[in-house]
């Protein structure tokens, strides 16, 4: 009987050491939720900014009057019928 004691403590041991120190452990299912919990927050930021993006080519392709914005912003053109005046500030002495 002494015996059987014994070996249901060692069994119960190497199951806890296994719970907690084995691969799929406690502490290991804790890092991978929070690994997890930061991929989702990564996922939701490049989801924000896809559906910018996709904004962008919706309103580049529906008219010219984005095509020309970006152009004017983003590459320093003017229209035909525009003029470009460049204002200079006086040299730092």
């Amino acid at each position: 009987m002494r015996w059987m004691a014994a070996a249901l403590v060692v069994l119960i041991v190497v199951l806890q050491s296994r719970l907690w120190l084995g691969e799929g452990s406690v502490p290991a299912m804790q890092r991978l939720q929070a690994a997890v919990a930061e991929q989702r927050g990564e996922n939701a930021r490049l989801d924000e900014r896809n559906r910018a993006l996709a904004a962008d080519v919706a309103d580049l392709r529906s008219g010219l009057r984005s095509v020309e914005e970006r152009a004017r912003r983003d590459m320093g053109m003017i229209g035909a019928d525009e003029h470009f005046y460049r204002v200079i500030g006086p040299r730092d002495g």
